[in-house]
């Protein structure tokens, strides 16, 4: 070990091993997901967040804007890896990493990515099967959506940034923040709120929202699945406010999987 990378190694807080890395075969194909742990979750109950990088974009990328790590360091925070897949509104020929849209895409190859370091992080620390979470930006909330929709007991809340869902009457009552663009030029307004009023009607919320934190708006539940919104002036890009909104969200809704 150089004296450069012991003295950069001592800078790093006491409570986090940072940027570690998991590395999997899934049908015989490399997979691999960069993980930010507290050194407390090898042997204390501890949540769990994915989060999924937009279509183009990488785990490092999405580490960078979304810092999770940073805005919950008592949680174990993981940046998942897609691979080149063809995109639903650019990028149709597959040449930059993404996410399967829908069940059965692509062999459900990322789901099983899911499933295996799903497995994995449940070996390799302990965590807190109550408390997983999922959030994701663009083709990153997509697979939000899809999670949700295909693993829904996993989760206690999820948060899909600048994404819709053509499936969102099938999704089972969960909590849920919903971020998005004003003037998204590609995942259309009309869209999000289209899929926002159909989660909305199954979460069983109320027809009239109240403030949150800051310009969110909170619909509240009987049955313990309320929807938050956040929708911004903006385009397409991931609001700098969402994650510390995504992590509050999170840290506020403890428990309400089925696992």
């Amino acid at each position: 070990m150089t004296k450069l990378l012991l003295s950069w190694l001592l800078l790093l807080p006491v409570a986090a091993v940072a940027g570690d890395s998991i590395d999997l075969k899934i049908d015989g194909i490399a997979r691999t997901a960069l993980v930010y742990a507290p050194v407390a979750a090898k042997t204390n109950p501890t949540p769990l967040v994915f989060v999924f990088h937009g279509h183009g974009g990488s785990a490092r990328q999405a580490a960078v804007s979304f810092a999770m790590e940073k805005q919950w360091p008592e949680a174990i925070v993981v940046y998942p890896q897609g691979l080149d897949t063809p995109g639903q509104l650019t990028d149709h020929d597959g040449n930059r990493p993404g996410w399967q849209g829908l069940m059965g895409d692509q062999g459900d190859r990322d789901l099983k990515f899911f499933d295996a370091l799903l497995a994995q992080l449940e070996k390799d620390y302990k965590v807190d099967a109550k408390r997983i979470y999922c959030t994701g930006h663009s083709n990153g909330g997509g697979f939000t959506y899809l999670l949700w929709e295909a693993r829904p007991d996993v989760f206690a809340a999820v948060a899909p940034s600048a994404a819709a869902a053509k499936f969102a009457g099938q999704l089972k009552p969960k909590p849920v923040m919903i971020c998005g663009g004003e003037n998204d030029p590609l995942v259309k307004p009309a869209w999000q709120q289209m899929t926002m009023n159909v989660i909305r009607r199954g979460n069983g919320c109320s027809l009239t929202g109240k403030p949150w934190d800051q310009k969110c708006t909170i619909y509240s539940s009987d049955k313990g699945t309320p929807l938050v919104t956040f929708f911004y002036p903006g385009g397409h890009e991931l609001n700098p406010g969402s994650p510390a909104l995504i992590a509050k969200f999170f840290k506020e809704t403890p428990g309400t999987n089925s696992k």
